[in-house]
């Protein structure tokens, strides 16, 4: 019988992770675009500071996905949100219900803290996670668009401030 656990990352599966990261960055088409590392990733996953949490989805103790997210917060709502920042699981296992899994744990965090709500982005051109989605209840926001400043954009704006 197959042993399938969902669990937190600890420090010692930060290869596991960027493993993870480069892997979805090939599957969205960008894999020039992943530039951190493992030190990097110690310190902002398991730092003092810490700015995101890893869940990892283990088969037989081997990973086949993962979900980063963080703790976001509603003005409106008066309470904290969690944003799914990446959810990935390895083309070979998907199908099996390691993806609803880790969602539903992240649901799980969501409860316990008491968020007011779960949000994350999807590539428009990804059909087959659009339809995972709607298909666990979950709508589209298309009244909002997404803006970034990269890290040029915010060192240009800070520096326009003095």
């Amino acid at each position: 019988m197959k042993q399938f656990e969902i669990r937190a990352t600890t420090e010692a599966d930060v290869p596991v992770i960027l493993d993870l990261i480069r892997e979805l960055a090939e599957y969205e088409r960008a894999p020039d675009e992943v530039v951190t590392n493992e030190a990097e990733l110690r310190v902002v996953l398991f730092g003092p500071q810490r700015s995101a949490e890893v869940l990892l989805a283990l088969d037989e103790g081997k990973p086949v996905g993962f979900a980063v997210y963080f703790f976001s917060f509603s003005t409106w709502l008066g309470r904290p949100g969690l944003y799914l920042e990446d959810l990935f699981v390895r083309p070979a296992a998907r199908g099996k219900g390691y993806g609803r899994a880790l969602l539903e744990h992240l649901a799980r965090i969501a409860h316990e803290r008491g968020c007011g709500r779960m949000e994350w982005s999807v590539l428009d051109w990804n059909e087959p996670a659009i339809q995972f989605y709607k298909k666990l209840g979950a709508e589209p926001k298309s009244e909002w668009t997404v803006f970034r400043l990269t890290q040029e954009g915010i060192a240009k704006l800070a520096a326009s401030a003095s």
